[in-house]
C-alpha cells in the first residue's frame, strides 16, 4: 500500500507545529471570540427585526379580525340608518379627534333619538379620513375620531356592549381626495344603526 507522501509531510509539519507552539495564542482566541459576537449581534439584529415584523403581523391581523367581526355583525343585522359626521357638518379639527360643540350636540340629539326609538341596536362607529398624511396615521386618526364618538355616547347613556369602533383611514373615500371640499367630505364618522 503507498502513502502519499506529500500528505504525509504536511501532516508531520502541522504535528510539529501545534507540538512546538502548545496551545492557542491569546490573540488567535481573542480573533475567534470577535467574530462569534459580530456573528451573535447580527444574529441579534435580525431575531429584534423578526419580533418587529411578527408584532407588526399581529397587530394588523387583530384588527383584520376586528373588522371581520364588526363586518359578520353588520351582515347578521337588519341596517336601519346611518349618521354622518364630516368635516362640512361638524368641523373635526384638522388632524384632530377633538369633538366640536356642533358634533356633541348632533349626537346628544341623535343618542335622544336612539333612546326614544330603539332601545334594542347595535352601533358600528366607523372613522374614517382623507388621503393627506401616511396610511397608519390616518387608521390612528380615523380610529381616535370613532371611539371619541363612542365614548361621548357612552357619556349619553349608550352601553358600551351595544358599540363598536373601527377605522377605515383613508380606505373607503366618498369624495375625490384631489380637492379640498372632496378631502372634507372623507374626514366623517359614520355611525351605523343596525336591529
Amino acid at each position: 500500500m503507498r502513502v502519499n507522501s506529500g500528505a504525509w509531510i504536511v501532516g508531520a509539519v502541522m504535528v510539529g507545529a501545534v507540538g512546538m507552539n502548545g496551545c492557542a495564542t491569546k490573540g488567535f482566541v481573542r480573533e475567534q471570540v470577535a467574530v462569534i459576537d459580530q456573528k451573535a449581534t447580527a444574529n441579534q439584529a435580525r431575531l429584534d427585526q423578526d419580533d418587529t415584523h411578527l408584532a407588526d403581523l399581529d397587530r394588523t391581523s387583530r384588527e383584520a379580525l376586528e373588522r371581520a367581526r364588526a363586518a359578520g355583525k353588520l351582515a347578521e343585522g337588519k341596517f336601519l340608518y346611518a349618521m354622518v359626521l364630516s368635516d362640512d357638518s361638524v368641523k373635526f379639527p384638522v388632524d384632530s379627534a377633538r369633538l366640536s360643540p356642533e358634533a356633541q350636540t348632533r349626537l346628544m340629539d341623535f343618542v335622544q333619538k336612539l333612546k326614544t326609538d330603539n332601545k334594542n341596536v347595535y352601533l358600528e362607529i366607523q372613522g374614517h379620513t382623507d388621503s393627506t398624511g401616511p396610511k397608519p396615521r390616518n387608521l390612528q386618526l380615523g380610529e381616535a375620531r370613532a371611539e371619541a364618538v363612542r365614548r361621548f355616547m357612552n357619556q349619553q347613556g349608550v352601553p358600551l356592549n351595544r358599540m363598536s369602533a373601527i377605522s377605515y383611514g383613508d380606505e373607503t373615500p366618498v369624495a375625490s381626495n384631489s380637492t379640498h371640499t372632496g378631502r372634507a367630505q372623507n374626514r366623517r364618522v359614520v355611525v351605523i344603526v343596525m336591529a
